[in-house]
Formats: structure tokens, sequence, C-alpha cells
């Protein structure tokens, strides 16, 4: 699946237990994936990955992922999370118990 390492960027401080990979997703998109190593025994002890998001080299914007295949919207590095890109829909009341 992970490839092509590249240029390792480093989007928020990673949680502890975790660390970012960076690795070529097209020519001038990277893809930014969290990858942890908690040792479970289902899958061998091997990493376990999440896509975090995207980052287009030409223009210098992070993208929220789709799915780990598909780039979604520009977004704003100070309003994702060190967990996802992926903004939060809140809608009414759940704005506020947050």
């Amino acid at each position: 699946m992970l490839t092509t390492t590249c240029e390792q960027l480093t989007p928020h401080c990673p949680p502890d237990g975790y660390r970012y990979e960076t690795v070529r997703f097209k020519t001038n998109v990277l893809a930014i994936w969290t990858v942890c190593n908690p040792g479970f025994s289902y899958n061998s002890g091997a990493d376990i990955r999440c896509i975090w998001g995207f980052y287009n080299t030409k223009t210098g914007n992070y993208h929220a992922p789709i799915n780990p295949k598909k780039v979604g919207d520009v977004v704003k590095l100070e309003h994702t999370s060190p967990y996802s890109a992926m903004q939060l829909n809140l809608k009414g009341l759940e704005q506020f118990f947050v």
C-alpha cells in the first residue's frame, strides 16, 4: 500500500504513540498517514495506518480526505486535529457540547 516514501511533513505534533508518514499520492499531492503500533494480535503486530489528509505541493494547501484514495476540500491547518484533517460538521446544539 505505502510504496514511495518522500519528504516528511508533520502537520501537528503527533499524539502519544503515533507518528506521521508521508507518501507520494500523485505527482503534486502527498498523502499524510497517522501510524500507530499498539501491538494488536489480530494483525500480527503490523502498524495500523489511517489517512490524516493530503498536501498539494504546488499550491501549498492541505486537503481533507474523502477516503484514502480521494482528495477532498481545502482546509486550514489550524482547523484540523492531530488525528485527522476532516472537519467537524456540527449543527444546532451539537456545537455547544464539543
